[in-house]
């Protein structure tokens, strides 16, 4: 198990302040729309800078020794900022898998927060970004279970994009798959990508996990992923992420 550097007790206080990371950032809210029900299902909680900076640059600051620090004020940022916009839905928070040393540690900060701005944590899903490679993915099975048995949703973000794929569902089954836009992307239009797609639904299908496709840009990429049974999307089609806010539903 790969030992963490910076693994303080960090309250929500600290937090919302920037957790002395040295940086602070806030939130922007993107809606993972079910266009079965015609309802929002999620807003997913993205990182931006201050002045409405990208993610990127935000990202680039954070590092082995503080990247726990980081992973908690994403946490409690996103909770609070979900209680002052009444947010109704699920929010899906993204977290480091490799910053997660002890999970029964590390979600109090969480606790705390839904406690303390009064957000219910059985709307919380977390996000794992398969793209970031896992050092331990028994370690990570573990969070997982942990987070299912507090109450929590959890999902692999990026599928199809990362170090693992289908290897990793064999190992953990989350609630959730997100299919990386790279696989979304033209799909109307790639026989390929339709065929890769259709085989992740049935995996998931057997296994009871939902499946979202993020990355949608056009009505023609809807209309083909509706054909193979997916009902959850998240994209620029529907709206773009809101700095601080909610945005404003398109084609729902």
């Amino acid at each position: 198990m790969t030992q963490r550097h910076d693994f303080p007790s960090i309250g929500c206080a600290e937090c919302t302040k920037g957790a002395g990371l040295g940086f602070d950032f806030t939130m922007a809210f993107q809606p993972i729309v079910n266009v079965k029900t015609k309802t929002i299902f999620a807003q997913e909680a993205l990182v931006r800078g201050m002045a409405e900076e990208p993610a990127g640059e935000i990202l680039a600051r954070v590092n082995n020794e503080n990247q726990y620090r980081f992973d908690q004020a994403c946490r409690v940022k996103a909770v609070q900022l979900s209680a002052k916009l009444n947010i109704k839905s699920y929010v899906s928070i993204n977290f480091l898998p490799n910053a997660v040393y002890r999970p029964e540690l590390c979600i109090r900060t969480t606790l705390e927060a839904a406690e303390t701005f009064g957000f219910p944590i059985d709307r919380i899903i977390f996000e794992i970004t398969e793209g970031e490679k896992i050092e331990d993915r028994a370690h990570l099975l573990e969070i997982i279970k942990y987070y299912q048995q507090e109450g929590f949703l959890t999902a692999i973000d990026d599928f199809g994009a990362g170090y693992s794929g289908l290897n990793l569902l064999a190992d953990i089954q989350t609630d959730l798959v997100k299919l990386d836009m790279g696989l979304i992307r033209h799909i109307d239009r790639n026989k390929n990508r339709q065929a890769i797609v259709k085989g992740i639904v049935q995996v998931c299908n057997e296994l009871k996990i939902q499946i979202i496709a993020e990355g949608i840009e056009t009505y023609e990429e809807l209309d083909v992923l509706q054909s193979f049974g997916i009902d959850l999307f998240q994209g620029y089609y529907f709206a773009k992420p809101k700095f601080q806010g909610l945005a404003v539903l398109e084609n729902l």
